[in-house]
């Protein structure tokens, strides 16, 4: 006899449970990512920039230069010292 009926089956029971709740946890973060645009396969995100690195200091440099917040001068110092020339 097995007692009360809660043998080797609940093992199976909390296991299936944790995986419905991992997939389930799964499906939201896909979901999430694709709603909130999330980043690429190529590492850039919806609207071109890179998602690491110095790329997005280049693109808000690029952007502050276009907008003539900075002068060539400065520009010019700025993109050496985020490529490491200066």
């Amino acid at each position: 006899m097995r007692g009360n009926g809660f043998g080797t089956g609940m093992g199976v029971v909390w296991v299936f449970w944790l995986l419905l709740l991992a997939g389930i946890v799964l499906v939201v973060v896909v979901v999430v990512r694709m709603i909130g645009g999330g980043v690429r396969s190529d590492g850039r995100d919806r609207a071109g920039r890179g998602s690491a690195g110095g790329s997005g200091a280049v693109d808000v440099l690029n952007e502050r230069y276009a907008r003539g917040e900075i002068t060539t001068e400065e520009y010019r110092e700025r993109l050496a010292v985020l490529r490491g020339d200066g």
